[in-house]
């Protein structure tokens, strides 16, 4: 494993994902985590000007941007989890400045 991927920050929202109930350490390696993480944090980066897009000029609430990015996360299922999705979803509202949606009802 390279320095690199030690200098990584992972934040605790996303290494729930990888962590069993009642457990400490994640499921899985941690060369996987951090690889999983940066798509993530990237797919969020990424829809960050599509998002701003759809509300502003497609007249879109907030939520209703979310949950369509949302969906069209779940159609690719190769691409990420579910739980990967929602964190997307939850990272993208944050880096937006937007309320948290509801996903639980979306599921």
């Amino acid at each position: 494993m390279s320095s690199d991927e030690y200098q990584i920050e992972i934040p605790q929202s996303f290494m729930a994902l990888y962590t069993d109930p009642g457990r400490l350490k994640p499921n899985a390696p941690r060369e996987v985590v951090a690889s999983r993480y940066e798509l993530c944090e990237d797919m969020a980066s990424m829809l960050t000007e599509p998002a701003k897009n759809m509300s502003f000029g497609l007249d879109h609430t907030e939520t209703e941007v979310l949950m369509r990015c949302f969906q069209g996360l779940k159609v690719d299922a190769a691409a990420v989890t579910g739980d990967e999705a929602q964190w997307v979803i939850r990272r993208l509202a944050e880096l937006l400045d937007w309320a948290q949606p509801n996903l639980a009802d979306v599921e």
